[in-house]
């Protein structure tokens, strides 16, 4: 969600941090600011809006110094203001930023009003501030106010502190929101992600829950919540700044889409074992040994998820539960029948989804991540790790990120029904030889742009569309339409096809779009006739179908066709012209492809 970046012992800092600030902006945001500690004190920019208006501040007001902080906030407690945007500054002597949510800030509030402070913002997050200059203001160091300030705090936070007294010094924690430290040459950064330190370190730090830690110039001291002493690993980061360059594209995610085929790739490169054979991070005994499945996510990751529920009880016999992750700890799950749960995540820091494989973790599952991002928070607390390889995704709608879950499932489908005897490894090898082949046949899918351009263009005018789908497909279905109201704002939604006359088609009007996928599989021709009662009453029908497939509807209005596949392979290559004609129809409309309004990309607060 919201992003941090901070700065120590570097000469004119502020440039850096803007720099540093665009490389977060895909995590969503509404209003953003700088601090620098100055010859004269503390000295702050904030603007309303995307970065450009901070940028524009900037320009007008420059500023000097060698340390300060950066923050992208997007509004959890008070409005989209300048006064309520970070960083804040109490008594001009402690600024701050902050990402999370701080439960018992009203209580904490009101002791520090009582103590005759005074607030400027409506934000929970100004009394970090103020409990931080009140440490020092009682004499307390550095190391004693930090501890102190985590003592009086309850929620989730990820957090930066500067003192005027000490311009060369920042106190940083975390509390279930990422944050990491990067170690360079002579001056130190923070940031809530590596992406935001690409150009400056690869050497990093990511803090653990609870922790904080003294920064200066050329060393980072971390402490836990008691004030003790520990050691934390320097990881080397794999980021680098070209990768959140948009490659020629008008959009990241166009790019995005078009670095599917190489997605696909480099994660069945991670799911094949050196004997050439679908592989997974879990033992042969260890798969043999699932009797059952919690599979952890929100979102769309939470429709891969659907995806894989299909593939793994089909071909490994093995029941899978799909829980919604924010849902999960708190309806008080048995789960006696399941023993992995599997955590499904892009950037590996949702919230909701972390929280959820904890529940699953203390109930006795073991705990699988799939997530994109080795170094992230579920990838480090989860029992094993499964990767996506699908570089960074800085689109806040999720493509290549999805596609790459889809890879790895299916592959995990796979290795644990010939483990399990329910397939003989010359299905597995079949199966692995058709993933094999999806990167070419997506790369001439994606040629479809110019195709659906046009149909993109008549559905800007459309109120609401409907997604449907069968069997596999029925979460594709729903995928789909996440993609178009996230995208372009017109309502969608996704049904499985049978369930048309249980209700949803009372919603059918004259030239209503219904985007309806098709495979060539055994449930085509009920598709087909769920689709002929849509059509009967006024639907306008976008079959969305294999080539093989496209005569079973020769009643549609338009037809977007792919290359044949392997029915089990559908989900994936289906996906493709789904997300094309949602990009389209946002790119015709003129909204904001790559930062829909509302959304961030990793979901960091419940």
């Amino acid at each position: 969600m919201c992003g941090i970046v901070g700065v120590v012992g570097l000469q004119d800092c502020a440039e850096t941090l803007l720099d540093s600030l665009k490389r977060l902006e895909y995590r969503g945001y509404d209003s953003s600011g700088i601090v620098t500690r100055a010859a004269e004190g503390f000295v702050m920019n904030r603007a309303v809006g995307k970065l450009g208006a901070l940028s524009a501040t900037m320009r007008d007001r420059p500023l000097s110094g060698r340390s300060g902080l950066g923050h992208t906030r997007w509004a959890t407690h008070g409005g989209v203001s300048e006064r309520n945007a970070h960083p804040h500054i109490a008594n001009n002597k402690v600024a701050i930023v902050h990402n999370g949510i701080i439960e018992n800030h009203a209580a904490l509030r009101d002791e520090l009003r009582a103590a005759g402070h005074e607030f400027a913002s409506e934000t929970d997050s100004e009394v970090l501030a103020h409990l931080f200059l009140a440490a020092f203001d009682q004499g307390m160091s550095a190391q004693e106010a930090g501890a102190a300030v985590l003592s009086q705090i309850e929620g989730t936070f990820a957090l930066a502190a500067m003192h005027v007294d000490h311009p060369d010094m920042m106190i940083v924690a975390r509390n279930a929101s990422p944050l990491a430290i990067g170690l360079g040459d002579g001056a130190s950064f923070v940031g809530s992600d590596a992406i935001a330190l690409a150009p400056l370190t690869r050497n990093v730090i990511y803090l653990k829950d609870n922790d904080f830690a003294i920064v200066t110039p050329d060393s980072a001291q971390i402490f836990d919540a008691a004030g003790v002493s520990v050691h934390r690993e320097v990881v080397i980061v794999a980021a680098s700044q070209g990768m959140v360059d948009k490659g020629g594209f008008r959009h990241f995610m166009e790019k995005e889409i078009h670095e599917q085929p190489d997605a696909i790739a480099h994660t069945l490169a991670a799911m094949t074992g050196t004997d050439g054979t679908l592989s997974t991070p879990l033992s042969r005994d260890d798969l043999q040994a699932i009797d059952g499945i919690v599979m952890l996510a929100a979102g769309t990751s939470h429709y891969a998820a659907m995806v894989a529920r299909y593939w793994i009880e089909a071909l490994a016999r093995v029941p899978v539960s799909c829980e919604i992750a924010s849902e999960y700890r708190y309806r008080k799950p048995v789960t006696g029948a399941f023993t992995t749960a599997i955590a499904i995540s892009q950037s590996g820091e949702s919230l909701d989804t972390l929280m959820a494989m904890r529940h699953a973790g203390e109930a006795g599952l073991r705990t699988v991540g799939l997530v994109n991002v080795p170094e992230s928070t579920i990838a480090r607390e989860a029992s094993l790790v499964m990767p996506t390889r699908a570089g960074p995704e800085i689109g806040v709608a999720s493509t290549k990120a999805f596609i790459a879950q889809l890879t790895a499932l299916i592959c995990f489908a796979a290795a644990l029904a010939e483990a399990r005897g329910s397939i003989d490894a010359q299905r597995r090898d079949e199966i692995h030889e058709h993933i094999r082949g999806l990167p070419s046949i997506i790369g001439r899918t994606l040629g479809l742009f110019d195709d659906i351009r046009p149909l993109a263009h008549s559905l800007t005018t459309a109120r609401s569309a409907l997604y449907l789908g069968r069997d596999v497909l029925f979460p594709v279905a729903m995928e789909g339409a996440l993609k178009l109201k996230e995208l372009s704002y017109i309502h969608a939604e996704g049904f499985a096809s049978g369930e048309m006359k249980h209700g949803p088609i009372a919603l059918i009007e004259e030239g209503l779009p219904v985007i309806a996928l098709l495979a060539a599989d055994e449930v085509m021709g009920k598709a087909a006739s769920n689709l002929q009662e849509a059509s009967a009453r006024g639907a306008r029908i976008i079959l969305v179908t294999e080539e093989r497939a496209a005569h079973v509807v020769d009643f549609a209005d338009q037809v977007i066709t792919v290359p044949n596949v392997d029915p089990l392979l559908a989900p994936l290559l289906l996906t493709v012209p789904v997300q094309i004609l949602a990009y389209l129809t946002a790119f015709e409309k003129g909204t904001d492809v790559d930062q829909p309004r509302n959304l961030a990309k990793s979901v960091t607060v419940e």
